[in-house]
């Protein structure tokens, strides 16, 4: 998974666009997904690894939008940029 996760297209910047990234990783909500190739940023969540069938880190997506909501933060115009990056969860 980490050959996977450390992958780097040489046509792709993004991952969503290239049909080679099996594994994305998403750093606010600390969870991990295979993407969905369809011209989008969707990803199906994983909850264990696909090559081996580790459990993987409980994803903190749920508390992310407890966080969110209970500051009355309903679109990614009104997020402070801690809630646009790990800071959030890393940070007292």
């Amino acid at each position: 998974m980490q050959a996977a996760l450390a992958f780097d297209c040489e046509q792709h910047a993004d991952p969503f666009a290239c049909a080679d990234a099996l594994v994305v990783y998403n750093e606010i909500l600390d969870e991990y997904g295979i993407p969905v190739h369809d011209g989008g940023p969707s990803y199906v969540l994983i909850t264990h690894c696909p090559w081996c069938g580790a459990i993987l880190p409980e994803g903190q997506r749920d508390r992310w939008f407890d966080e969110t909501e209970a500051l009355g933060l309903a679109s990614d115009a009104s997020l402070p940029a801690k809630y646009l990056t790990r800071a959030w969860r890393t940070q007292g």
